[in-house]
């Protein structure tokens, strides 16, 4: 009718292969394995059905199945080097369970959560994992009424198995190298260590200020509040917060703790109008990975979360439907720089 070539069914590959509608049926769902159809017929299947431009109605087999082989990623941003790093260690172990992974960033804003979630539940979308969201409980309570297996990763939640990076060991770690690192002989104000960036409302930041304070407090003293400032994650916000600091100080503190690429970002923006032998000095540490800050002409010490592994132990946890509020934490690594410069230098 029209013109248009009639569609191709699957009996009618299977008329074409010499093959049953099931063998046919079981090759195109990814099922073949099982049914212990061997390679050679399941290629031949699949080059006919190619040629014949045949293509499974995923949404409608898993209706019927009551699944759809589908598998979420929701994550707040795609602008740093840790959630690229997710999303690639999710696609791969999606793909190795034979699953259609699907990524979505909501840009950090809870109605666009909401919304993405609500959409993929209504395609079917077997289990989901959760990425740093700015609002668990809305998310869980959604999941919950829908029957969708779900995992939090990077942000627990508290509904379902959480999977996260041991914030507090690795804040621990990077400002007790920071501090072995801080050059001596500084007096006042400067002298005190400073952790910039960050919620105190956001678990991972409040988890790493606890393992900060708790560093400092023992070699230190006890950390004033002035020398944690959670200003957020917005590169202009960290600029303006490290240039009032700057300029309260005099220069540097003698030992920098940045809260996140992100926040690296936009104080680095201030940081290179400095005198360079200034920033040669003081100890800088970033809570965050991004292998060319290795190549800055000063040290920085980084802490990498380890992604493959959070998403490996996400994908188990869904694998054995683990449920209620289980957390899992994994340990970062910690980076040192790649060169420390034997001389001053100039930015400028």
């Amino acid at each position: 009718m029209n013109g248009q070539r009639p569609k191709t069914t699957i009996k009618d590959i299977a008329r074409l292969t010499e093959a049953s509608p099931s063998t046919v049926s079981a090759v195109l769902s990814g099922t073949w394995q099982s049914r212990r159809i061997s390679e050679a017929t399941a290629e031949r299947i699949r080059a006919v059905a190619g040629q014949q431009g045949f293509s499974v109605n995923r949404q409608a087999r898993g209706l019927r199945r009551g699944r759809s082989d589908m598998v979420g990623l929701i994550l707040p941003m795609h602008d740093n080097r840790f959630f690229a790093a997710v999303t690639q260690s999710f696609e791969a172990e999606a793909r190795a369970r034979h699953l259609c992974p699907v990524v979505v960033s909501t840009l950090r804003d809870p109605a666009e959560e909401i919304r993405t979630v609500e959409r993929l539940i209504s395609y079917a979308i077997d289990s989901l994992v959760i990425a740093g969201a700015t609002d668990p409980a809305a998310i869980g309570a959604i999941c919950q009424a829908a029957g969708v297996r779900h995992v939090y990763l990077d942000l627990p939640g508290h509904d379902a198995p959480s999977v996260v990076s041991d914030n507090r060991l690795g804040a621990a770690r990077l400002t007790g190298t920071l501090l072995d690192r801080m050059r001596t002989g500084e007096t006042g104000s400067r002298a005190l260590p400073v952790f910039l960036g960050g919620s105190a409302s956001d678990a991972a930041t409040a988890r790493r200020i606890e393992g900060f304070r708790e560093v400092v407090g023992e070699r230190l003293g006890e950390v004033r509040p002035e020398q944690v400032i959670a200003c957020g994650y917005a590169p202009s916000h960290a600029k303006a917060e490290i240039a009032a600091l700057c300029q309260r100080l005099g220069g540097l503190p003698a030992l920098l703790f940045i809260n996140s690429i992100t926040v690296f970002e936009g104080a680095l923006t201030h940081l290179v109008t400095l005198p360079g032998e200034e920033l040669e000095l003081a100890a800088i540490g970033c809570y965050d990975y991004d292998p060319i800050a290795s190549f800055l002409p000063f040290p920085l010490h980084m802490i990498r979360q380890n992604s493959e592994a959070l998403v490996a132990q996400a994908f188990r946890l869904i694998d054995e439907e683990a449920e209620g509020p289980l957390l899992l934490e994994i340990p970062p690594d910690l980076v040192p720089p790649r060169t420390i410069f034997a001389t001053p230098f100039d930015l400028g």
